[in-house]
């Protein structure tokens, strides 16, 4: 059966590299005569998998040594209780630009737990692009500024970091972690889902500084303190092990195949052009963001009407090109065109779209 090109939001497509590395280590990995979907999380054979895949990811994305790494579960749903309860112990107060549904969703389970403010949003245009900011509306004695960095439904990017001073800058990087290279050091917390950029859904990475472990909120709940699981190395409870070993599979893909975060960014780059200079000059399809702040992952359209929409979903479909139905709260369509979508499969799907318009335009 021949391997289709799937555009989906997440969990979405992986290199063909990582997954035939996986399929020859999936029976016996590397002569232990075991599968990693079997080994104790507390083996030593695992603790050099999970070790080395934390290095490579401090190497990859240089990552400075007074930011702590964990690999936990529970998503970034997990995330939106876990930062206020070990970061909203100060004054009580977090600033949040909405700019999208997960942004929104952020927002609204922080504020169950103190005073959270919502300093911008991009709802009035359907989160169609990134707010411009006043600083003179942030909170001066704010605990931290959460941002989302990357908007998966909606398909903006934010190419600007906000000048947030002495208050701690918290990024969901969900789906945009390892597409470009990003200074670490600008945010105290970074929180990702793997399931876009970084392998299979059941991982979430959370980097952060130091000095915001140990500092939970009273009657914060064991497995949601950051400090309970700095100090048993991620491994409190038993850790997603096979997640975290397709994980370091994509980090040696990065590094071996693409050459880095340098030259992802450029391969990145190159191949939504194609798609995005199709829709600048289509009569029938249209994008949906605003130029200024279009995402290199997620790339929202429509045609002018839902049927023309479906007719055109049904087409990618036979073609081989799937999952690209746009969220409900958009409509049309959505290309995902993370990491490991080849340039190959948006010229595929552009080729198409061509086509489709010639024929219904």
């Amino acid at each position: 059966m021949a391997r289709v090109y799937n555009f989906s939001a997440g969990p979405s497509m992986l290199p063909e590299w990582v997954l035939k590395r996986a399929a020859d280590e999936l029976l016996d990995y590397q002569g232990t005569g075991q599968s990693v979907m079997e080994m104790s999380h507390r083996s030593k054979e695992y603790e050099q998998i999970m070790d080395a895949c934390e290095a490579q990811l401090r190497q990859v994305m240089g990552i400075p040594d007074n930011y702590k790494v964990l690999f936990l579960q529970g998503g970034a749903w997990t995330q939106f209780s876990m930062v206020p309860l070990n970061l909203l112990n100060g004054s009580g107060k977090a600033d949040y630009v909405v700019t999208g549904q997960w942004a929104t969703k952020a927002f609204q389970e922080a504020s169950r737990y103190g005073a959270c403010k919502e300093v911008a949003s991009s709802k009035d245009k359907t989160f169609s692009y990134i707010p411009k900011l006043d600083p003179s509306t942030f909170t001066p004695d704010a605990d931290y500024f959460h941002i989302c960095l990357n908007n998966t439904i909606y398909g903006t990017t934010w190419n600007t970091l906000p000048d947030t001073g002495s208050v701690p800058l918290v990024a969901d990087a969900s789906s945009c972690i390892l597409s470009k290279p990003y200074d670490v050091s600008k945010f105290a917390l970074i929180y990702a889902g793997a399931q876009k950029n970084m392998g299979i859904a059941g991982l979430t990475v959370v980097i952060l500084r130091e000095e915001l472990v140990g500092h939970a909120r009273e009657g914060t709940p064991t497995m949601l303190d950051y400090a309970i699981h700095v100090k048993n190395d991620s491994k409190f409870n038993t850790p997603p092990t096979y997640a975290i070993y397709i994980l370091k599979l994509m980090l040696d893909w990065i590094q071996q195949e693409i050459g880095g975060l340098t030259a992802m960014e450029q391969r990145n780059r190159e191949k939504a052009a194609v798609l995005y200079d199709f829709l600048d000059q289509s009569k029938l399809f249209r994008g949906t963001v605003e130029k200024a702040d279009r995402s290199l992952m997620n790339v929202p359209f429509v045609t002018p009407s839902a049927e023309l929409d479906a007719k055109f979903l049904a087409q990618a479909k036979a073609a081989g090109l799937v999952n690209l139905k746009g969220h409900r709260t958009v409509g049309g369509c959505r290309a995902s065109i993370y990491n490991a979508m080849p340039k190959e499969g948006v010229e595929q799907l552009v080729a198409l779209m061509d086509r489709f318009e010639k024929e219904n335009g």
